[in-house]
């Protein structure tokens, strides 16, 4: 079978299921035009990071419900939870449904609220184009999560995202986490990734978020997919006018993993402060890439990455801070620092600031190194032992991070991910 005709099966396929699924024009035909670009666009780059054996793009679009049961996660009070592709759960109190917030399943929103997706979806935090697989993700686009806060909406309490990736089945998960946030707005969503089941497959995980002038938005995310999953982890955010955007980001996957973060500040006086760590184990390899964008005048962008390494795992930071001519008075700083705690990890942090404007400020910080002797002597003097001082000690290099969680609940559950791998890398 020549390239014409396999592309040619493979768009009569997703054009076939996506209008089994009673999908509208405009989303099939976005689907189409990703399908068709596709093998011309690049991979996404992770400087210093090797991936291109990975099997990131397995081509089927199926519609196959998960069994509800196989989740035991505790209830929220605002609150939706999918497995695979399955709903089970949405909480959404009464009061903000009359303030027009919305909560629920991306095709329901399709279906439901149109303009509101389609002015959204794939649009402005990044394009179906920028690279292969992010063509690839909306081609096959088969979960997802749709939040609307509209203007001058002030929701007080994290609102908590459970994405399952079903193993019991086999099949990817290829599910977008779309958050709309509008003028004035103010939310903070808890976004947590697990696997249950035992097959394995591919998770391409994008999140995007659209900032409304002057709204902030916090997010903060658990990733702790499973040993099975390879995870291709996309997260986008784009700030409008003094607009601000927050992230802590948990990499806790057990399986091999690339993350790609980019918060676009397109707005004047908009802001964003990325905060990132990771442990990797085993012989896990994971990339990560983190970049504030600064395309606005009097923009601040902070990034801030640590990780610790065990065993023979990889861990590869690159911390970008891009300044666009035109973003006269703006900041970027960031700091990447990695912990290596066998003589047989690899781990490399690599700072990149691209500047291309006068009137700014801008600076970094890199390290790779093992923990403090002086520390653990201390620590060590006052009666703990090694491991116990060793866990101390990293719990403190991590705690930047886990102090920027909104929600307690999820602080606690990063915690005992981290003591579960950290013993578990011994």
């Amino acid at each position: 079978m020549d390239t014409m005709q396999t592309q040619t099966e493979a768009a009569a396929a997703v054009q076939t299921a996506a209008q089994q699924h009673h999908e509208p024009t405009w989303l099939i035909n976005k689907r189409l035009t990703a399908l068709d670009q596709m093998a011309d666009l690049p991979m996404p780059l992770v400087q210093r990071f090797k991936y291109r054996d990975w099997e990131l793009m397995p081509g089927e679009l199926q519609w196959k419900a998960s069994q509800s049961d196989l989740t035991d996660v505790a209830t929220s009070s605002v609150q939706i939870v999918q497995i695979g592709q399955t709903t089970v759960r949405v909480n959404l109190p009464e009061e903000l449904q009359q303030q027009g917030v919305v909560l629920t399943d991306f095709f329901t929103a399709v279906k439901d609220y149109p303009d509101l997706v389609q002015a959204a979806f794939m649009t402005k935090a990044m394009q179906a184009n920028e690279n292969r697989l992010a063509s690839y993700h909306t081609a096959y686009l088969n979960a997802g999560v749709f939040l609307y806060v509209p203007n001058n909406v002030v929701i007080s309490e994290p609102i908590d995202i459970q994405l399952i990736q079903d193993n019991t089945l086999d099949q990817a998960l290829n599910s977008h986490v779309l958050i709309v946030a509008g003028r004035n707005a103010e939310v903070a969503v808890s976004e947590r990734l697990t696997t249950v089941g035992d097959n394995a497959n591919l998770a391409n995980c994008l999140m995007e978020v659209v900032a409304g002038e002057n709204s902030h938005v916090t997010i903060a995310t658990l990733d702790e997919l499973g040993p099975k999953t390879m995870a291709y982890v996309e997260r986008r955010a784009f700030a409008e006018d003094n607009a601000t955007v927050n992230w802590a980001v948990g990499f806790m996957n057990e399986g091999d993993t690339i993350g790609n973060f980019d918060t676009e500040l397109n707005g004047v006086g908009s802001r964003a402060d990325a905060k990132v760590i990771a442990i990797t184990d085993h012989d896990q390899r994971m990339g990560v890439n983190t970049k504030i964008t600064n395309r606005g005048k009097h923009t601040n962008g902070n990034i801030l990455q640590r990780g610790v390494i065990l065993e023979d795992s990889e861990l590869v930071y690159n911390g970008i801070g891009d300044i666009i001519h035109g973003a006269s008075g703006s900041e970027s700083e960031q700091e990447n620092r990695l912990l290596m705690m066998s003589s047989n990890a690899h781990g490399n942090a690599n700072p990149i600031l691209l500047i291309n404007e006068n009137d700014v400020m801008a600076g970094h910080a890199a390290s790779v190194g093992q923990v403090d002797e002086q520390q653990l002597y201390y620590l060590m003097s006052r009666g703990l032992r090694r491991e116990a001082a060793e866990r101390l000690v990293i719990r403190g290099f991590l705690g930047a991070v886990l102090s920027a969680i909104p929600a307690k609940a999820v602080r606690s559950q990063l915690i005992d991910v981290i003591e579960r791998k950290l013993e578990n890398g011994r």
